[in-house]
C-alpha cells in the first residue's frame, strides 16, 4: 500500500491544532458554565481557592448560591468527586450556625458542596460553649472566612420561647431565646400566632447571637478586629426561600 510521505511539518502543525481544540474547548466550557451554572461543581474548594477569596467574596458567593437556589438553576454536583477531593484535608470557607429545622438546610439553600461550608445546627440557631468552640475552630485552626448566623421565618423554637414552653432539657434551650423575646420592640399582638412577632423575634435571636459570639469569643473577635473574618447574620425565608443578610 502506497503511503503518502511525511513532511517535516505534519507532526507540529498537528500539535497546534490540537492544543488549539484544547484551548477552545476550555474557552467554551468556561463561558458555558459561567451561562449555565448547573454544569459546574465538580470537586470540594482546594486551600488556594479558598485562602484566596475575602470575607466578602464568600459572602458574594453565599448570596449567588442562594439566588441560583431560588432560580431553581442548582449547580450539578459532583458528590462523589467532592468526597473524593476532600478526603484529605478540607478547605471550607464558612461556617454557618443555623436552626436544626427540616425546612432550612444550609448547604442546600446556599448551593454549596461537599467541604464548601462546616454547618452547625441547633434548635433556634443559639449560642453555647461548644458551638462556640466550634467556630472557632472553624475559623481559627481551619481557615474559614465567615461565620454566619442563619435564622429563619416561623421557627418552632422562637414560639416555644414566646410561649414559654417546657419539656426536660428543650427549657433549657429555650431559655437562650427568651432575652430576645423581651428585647424585641413589636407594636401588636406579641404571640406565637402572631406571624410577624414570632419572625421579629427570630431576627432579634440573630443579631443576640452575633453580639454574644463577639462578646464571649475572644478569638473570633481578634480576627474579625484584624479583617481576616466577618461575623454576619442572615434570615431564610420559607416563602420564597430567599436568605436576607444583615449588614
Amino acid at each position: 500500500m502506497d503511503r503518502q510521505p511525511q513532511t517535516c511539518c505534519a507532526a507540529p502543525n498537528a500539535a497546534r491544532r490540537t492544543s488549539l481544540k484544547t484551548a477552545l474547548g476550555l474557552m467554551a466550557f468556561g463561558m458555558a458554565a459561567e451561562l449555565l451554572p448547573g454544569l459546574a461543581q465538580a470537586a470540594a474548594l482546594t486551600k488556594a481557592q479558598r485562602d484566596a477569596m475575602t470575607p466578602d467574596d464568600v459572602i458574594a458567593m453565599m448570596k449567588r448560591g442562594n439566588e441560583r437556589f431560588r432560580a431553581g438553576k442548582l449547580q450539578t454536583h459532583d458528590y462523589l468527586a467532592q468526597k473524593r477531593a476532600s478526603v484529605n484535608g478540607q478547605y471550607p470557607a464558612a461556617v454557618i450556625l443555623s436552626c436544626m429545622d427540616s425546612r432550612a438546610p444550609a448547604e442546600i439553600i446556599l448551593d454549596a458542596g461537599i467541604g464548601d461550608t462546616f454547618n452547625a445546627r441547633v434548635a433556634g440557631n443559639i449560642v453555647n460553649d461548644d458551638l462556640l468552640g466550634s467556630l472557632e475552630y472553624a475559623c481559627a485552626v481551619a481557615g474559614s472566612k465567615v461565620v454566619l448566623v442563619m435564622g429563619h421565618t416561623s421557627c418552632g423554637a422562637i414560639k416555644g420561647a414566646i410561649d414559654g414552653a417546657k419539656l426536660g432539657n428543650l427549657t433549657g434551650l429555650l431559655d437562650k431565646i427568651k432575652p430576645a423575646v423581651d428585647a424585641t420592640k413589636f407594636d401588636g399582638e406579641r404571640t406565637s400566632k402572631n406571624d410577624a412577632f414570632v419572625d421579629a423575634v427570630a431576627a432579634t435571636n440573630v443579631r443576640q447571637a452575633i453580639d454574644e459570639i463577639r462578646r464571649r469569643s475572644d478569638v473570633l473577635a481578634g480576627l474579625e478586629k484584624d479583617g481576616k473574618i466577618k461575623i454576619v447574620g442572615s434570615m431564610y425565608h420559607l416563602v420564597g426561600g430567599k436568605v436576607e443578610f444583615y449588614a
